[in-house]
């Protein structure tokens, strides 16, 4: 068998216009792919040639708030600079919060569009 990996995550936003844009100036992806999706809704894709998360909506979207946690944690995103990234999230609109550093590397977390937290985590 070979190493399975995670190739994208598909998170429901109620702006996948906005989303993508506020994701794209923090992480610096570019947009893989737009267009229709399931029951009337649209998608970007957004990330690298190996992966991304697929921002969808449905048609005529509530703004529908989930718990935090409920059913996503956060998710993980590895960079190289850890302080960098915590300004462009900061110049994104977002605040950092819950710095910590334990083995195997640095982090902290935010909470991005529609409240959906990301970790950033730096190994350098």
């Amino acid at each position: 068998m070979t190493d399975a990996f995670i190739e994208h995550i598909n998170i429901t936003v109620t702006d996948p216009d906005e989303a993508a844009e506020k994701l794209r100036q923090i992480f610096g992806w570019a947009e893989r792919w737009r267009g229709p999706a399931l029951n009337g809704g649209r998608t970007i894709h957004l990330g690298s040639s190996d992966h991304y998360l697929a921002l969808y909506s449905p048609k005529d979207a509530p703004a529908v708030r989930f718990p935090k946690g409920a059913p996503l944690q956060h998710i993980g995103v590895v960079v190289d600079d850890l302080d960098a990234a915590e300004s462009r999230v900061s110049a994104a609109g977002y605040r950092p919060f819950n710095h910590g550093y334990y083995e195997p590397g640095r982090r902290f977390y935010f909470l991005g569009p529609d409240d959906i937290e990301f970790e950033m985590v730096s190994y350098a």
